[in-house]
């Protein structure tokens, strides 16, 4: 089924939207954790995320956009919001990089998805081109979990904290 404008609009809002809390809450982790250089990077992720939404609204204009429910959006996970088991506020840093590259990643693929399978010249062109931006931001991330420390081989198996 090919989007409207109106509809793919929507959907790439939502997705910033999602994509500016989860930075936000990765960056507190790694501060939590006390680790300021990926803390920092999350931070610019987040902002470019609100920068990315605020860029959608603009091209918006007086164009109203549909008001969807969560049962209306075309994907089953929302591409920017990865598995909530991996999510844990026990996540260093090399992980969460690699959560947060999973994530653009799937929403890569997403994008990539909409312009071979909607007729709108429009759309398809806005989502070849956001779909390069999360290309870029795969791409950052992929420099990143480069330079960092991958977490012991145990790591992912200790049960955490027994009570």
């Amino acid at each position: 089924m090919s989007y409207t404008l109106p509809e793919f609009l929507a959907h790439a809002i939502a997705m910033e939207e999602e994509a500016a809390e989860r930075y936000l809450e990765l960056a507190d982790m790694m501060e939590a954790h006390r680790n300021d250089d990926v803390s920092a990077v999350f931070r610019d992720m987040h902002r470019y995320s609100i920068m990315h939404r605020d860029a959608i609204r603009a091209r918006v204009g007086d164009t109203e956009l549909p008001k969807l429910k969560s049962w209306q959006y075309r994907w089953r996970t929302p591409p920017e919001m990865g598995d909530e088991d991996a999510f844990d506020y026990l996540l260093d840093a090399y992980n969460a990089l690699q959560y947060a590259r999973t994530n653009e990643l799937r929403a890569m693929e997403y994008y990539r998805s909409v312009v071979g399978e909607t007729d709108d010249a429009e759309v398809r062109r806005l989502a070849d081109e956001f779909a390069d931006e999360e290309r870029e931001h795969v791409e950052a991330l992929d420099k990143w979990i480069g330079r960092t420390q991958r977490p012991s081989a145990t790591w992912q198996k200790d049960p955490g904290p027994v009570s």
